[in-house]
Parts: structure tokens; sequence; C-alpha cells
């Protein structure tokens, strides 16, 4: 059986140049805080994969602190800080601040004191893209980056968080831009790395593969590539509307990522449709990758508004770059015949199926 990845928002494939520019890492044998010969050569390929990702990201003359990941970079970010945020950021973010900024049931949220709140430009589970307020305080980042052309430098927020798995670099490195000047609560203290905000021996080789995919991911936006997704996103949600009556799209009409498409199946729950998918071969998520192994429902759908058996059916499928027409119908075809026969199960059970 030929398996079908769609879950690229929980993690992108690894990117040929990435993968490339991670071999020629492991031949540098020097520590970058060395001043000799090897050492440079460290430092000049950890600059070099920071001025990579500063122009991919529009961060030209602000400073790109490279961390474990996304989560590392909202620890940083958020240390002594009071921040409001609402209860569609993901758990990295929502750990550190006051949940209480309001959602619609259009997924966008209020938020009144910019300076003092964090908002992600878009959500990993309904792809939804925020319209992001002047003087924010920070912006979680990493689906948006690589897919959406963005500029942080235009953005209007002093901090973001960015990951390099999320656009086809490799798991464990992602980083924290910061408006040139701002300061830091040093979460990990050491030595003088990454400007004496993060201290230890850098990944170099994550990081070399870090700067190639937000290379290689640019150069996709430029290309049109992820317009090309849209489309294919768009199919495949036209042909699931058809033949799946009673599902609802929980973002159909909102501004959202290009590649995602987020769908409740009333009474069948989503770890069950996203194993029933794996059996037929789709890797599927029922929701943000670093959530899925919870019992919960979605925090994101509640928030906007959803019941809890509403959010406990969602499943998410997110594609990318290579994902054909022919694959979207496939996948279409073989879903709708499992609702099917879900709602025969639940329709023998005595189940009140939606209309």
């Amino acid at each position: 059986m030929s398996r079908l990845y769609l879950d690229w928002n929980a993690s992108a494939p690894l990117r040929p140049e990435a993968r490339a520019a991670m071999i020629a890492a492991m031949d540098l044998v020097g520590n970058g805080s060395s001043i000799h010969a090897e050492g440079r050569a460290v430092k000049g390929l950890i600059e070099r994969a920071r001025a990579q990702v500063a122009t991919a990201l529009g961060a030209d003359g602000a400073d790109i602190v490279f961390t474990s990941g996304a989560t590392e970079a909202a620890a940083l970010a958020m240390a002594g800080r009071d921040l409001h945020c609402a209860g569609v950021e993901h758990d990295a973010v929502s750990s550190w601040g006051h949940v209480d900024l309001p959602v619609g049931r259009d997924g966008v949220v209020s938020v009144a004191d910019p300076a003092n709140s964090t908002l992600q430009l878009a959500n990993s589970e309904t792809g939804i893209v925020q319209d992001l307020p002047a003087g924010l305080a920070l912006s979680d980042l990493t689906q948006a980056f690589g897919k959406l052309p963005i500029a942080f430098n235009w953005l209007g927020c002093d901090m973001g968080l960015i990951s390099a798995h999320k656009l086809g670099g490799p798991k464990g490195v992602g980083a924290l831009a910061l408006r040139l000047g701002l300061d830091v609560q040093t979460q990990i203290k050491g030595g003088g790395q990454e400007m004496g905000r993060r201290a230890g021996t850098e990944n170099v080789i994550g990081i070399a593969g870090f700067g190639a995919a937000a290379e290689a991911a640019a150069l996709d936006l430029a290309n049109g590539v992820w317009d090309e997704v849209a489309e294919i996103r768009n199919l495949l949600e036209s042909a699931l509307e058809a033949d799946c009556a009673g599902i609802i799209l929980t973002a159909k009409g909102c501004p959202r990522l290009p590649n995602t498409l987020s769908l409740i199946a009333p009474g069948w729950k989503g770890e069950t449709q996203v194993m029933a998918m794996d059996l037929q071969g789709f890797a599927v998520s029922a929701g943000s990758a670093c959530s899925s192994g919870k019992v919960s429902a979605s925090r994101v759908l509640r928030s906007m508004g959803y019941s809890e058996a509403e959010a406990g059916s969602a499943l998410r499928v997110s594609i990318g770059p290579g994902v054909t027409k022919d694959d979207a119908l496939r996948f279409a075809a073989v879903y709708a015949k499992a609702w099917k026969r879900a709602g025969e199960r639940m329709k023998q059970a005595g189940a009140d199926l939606p209309r």
C-alpha cells in the first residue's frame, strides 16, 4: 500500500537542500567559540545560516537567536513577561501567558493591549490567519513562516517564534526573532553563545539545515508553489463537502494557510478518524501534533465556540508541495466511504446524526 503524508503542519518532510547542508556541516571539526581557523569555519557557517533565516523571514537587521525549537524560543521570549493570549495559541505559548483574550466563531482573536499580548499569525489546527495589531509583544510565526509571504520587520511585533521542521528543515532547531536592541531573560546560562541570550555549544548541523531550508522555502514562495497547494486544498475541501453530508468545515471562507483543512465529523472521534485513515495509508491528525496524544478535545475549537463533542470529532488535513490533485481526490473518496460507514454504525447504535 502506497502511503500519503497529509500532516505537513506537524512536520514537513526534510528538504534535500537541508539534508545536503547538514551532511556538509558534519565534516566541520571546530567549535564555533574557538578563534582558530577550524572554529572560525564553524562560526562562519552559523552566521551564514543566521543570515539565510533572517532574509527568508524578512528580518534583516533584527536579532535571530537560535534555540532547540519554537517551544524553547517561546520560553525565552515570555519568561519575565506578563503577556495575555487566547485559547487558540499553541501550548508552548499559552502555558506562559494569561489565556483571556476573546475568540470569535471565525477564529479571530480580539487584542485590547497589544504591547502586553501575544498572538499567533496562523493556527496550526484550523490554518486561520490573524491580522496582527501594531505594537504586539510577540507572535508565533511557526506555521506561517515558509507558507505565507511575511516580513518580520513589517509585522509590527517585537518578537517572533519560528521552527525549522515546519518548513522542511531538521527537527530540534528553531529561533527567536527579536527587534534590534530588545532584551530577553536568559533561560540557559553559561557561555556567551547567541549574543549571550542562549548559552551552550550550538547545534551546528541543525542550524545549517535550518538556514538551507529557509532559503529554499523563500524560493518556493517566490515561485508560487504554495498558490498551487492552495488550489489542491480547495479541490479536496470541495470533494469532501460534496460527498460527506453532515461534516462541518471549521474555517471555510476564513483567511488561512494555503495548505490546511479542518473539519468536524460529528459523533466520530478524531482519534478514531486518524486511525481509520492510517489503516488506509493516509497520515492525518486530530489537531496539533503536540496535543494529539491527549484525551481532551481540541482547545482551539472549543475556544472558537464549538462544543466539547464537536471539538472531539475534529480532523486536520495539512498538505504540501508534491501532493497532487489525484492524491487529494483519492483521500476524499476513501474518507467519504469511511464517514458513511461510521454514520451507519452510529445510526444502528441509535445516535442522533446531524442532517
